[in-house]
């Protein structure tokens, strides 16, 4: 019974990280995004769901009742999966632009790097980073990094579910949360460093988060990813997003989809920015 349930539990996360349908990269109409809108508030209205993600990080209000224990330190838990989104699906800070609504799947929408590149930092790749069906990333993309963490016994691997366990059914969750522009710059940051793991005072760890991109506003929400754009995320999650950017070696992050512990090899979509109150916590 226990493992049905986990089993149910494990397939509802993994629906946000998986690649929705969708082609092209023109934007649907904001008629598209405002039918999910509504859709996201017939689905979750008088149904207990607790606070959504992702927000805006500058307004942290909401009128969302349902309240939990946020998680220990991210220092106090074990490190489960790392993935990222292109483009921010958190909207604030240095990545308030919006990208557009993109293919209405949760490709080509976000928000991104408000600041300015250099030419050479923009330069094209000679080969196409991270691709798939839904296009590679680009000198100048912004992306989204989850360092996704558990109160639960487990090692760091791929999806979601790395994050559960058997023995705990219900562990607390916290996301550190990093937005990353991809620059052409073998002097920006590797992302192999940025993503190193291991052990460290009894917990696995991702080493080298950065602690250079200001203060990161802490909420409480869920998980994300477009699967969730008409429907709630029943689970809870404590956020840290860092305000801030930082510069990334775009080859390395190309190295980095080659091969990696959580078989992370493109970028996922976004899912909607929730604004809805009532499902957003007050903080």
């Amino acid at each position: 019974m226990k493992a049905n349930i986990l089993a149910a539990i494990i397939t509802a996360t993994l629906l946000p990280l998986t690649a929705c349908a969708g082609s092209g990269h023109d934007n649907v109409a904001d008629s598209v995004i405002k039918k999910q809108r509504a859709m996201l508030e017939t689905n979750t209205d008088g149904k207990g769901f607790g606070p959504q993600s992702p927000r805006d990080i500058d307004t942290i209000k909401g009128m969302n009742a349902r309240d939990f224990n946020a998680a220990p330190a991210y220092t106090e838990m074990n490190l489960c999966n790392i993935h990222f989104h292109k483009n921010a699906e958190h909207k604030g800070g240095e990545f308030a632009k919006y990208a557009g609504n993109g293919d209405g799947h949760g490709f080509q929408s976000g928000y991104v790097y408000s600041g300015k590149l250099s030419s050479s930092e923009k330069r094209a790749t000679k080969a196409a980073v991270c691709p798939s069906k839904h296009g590679a990333l680009n000198s100048g993309d912004t992306i989204e990094v989850h360092y996704v963490h558990s109160t639960a016994q487990v090692m760091p691997g791929p999806t979601l579910g790395a994050c559960l366990s058997e023995s705990i059914m219900n562990p607390q969750l916290r996301v550190e949360t990093q937005v990353y522009v991809l620059v052409n710059d073998k002097n920006a940051l590797d992302f192999a460093k940025l993503t190193k793991h291991g052990a460290k005072n009894s917990y696995q760890q991702a080493f080298n988060i950065p602690n250079n991109t200001g203060s990161a506003i802490q909420y409480a929400g869920s998980t994300t990813g477009p699967g969730y754009n008409e429907k709630g995320s029943p689970l809870q999650v404590s956020w840290s997003v860092r305000p801030e950017v930082a510069k990334v070696n775009i080859e390395t992050v190309a190295k980095w989809c080659e091969g990696n512990t959580f078989n992370e090899d493109h970028a996922h979509g976004v899912r909607n920015l929730v604004t809805n109150p009532k499902l957003l916590s007050a903080k």
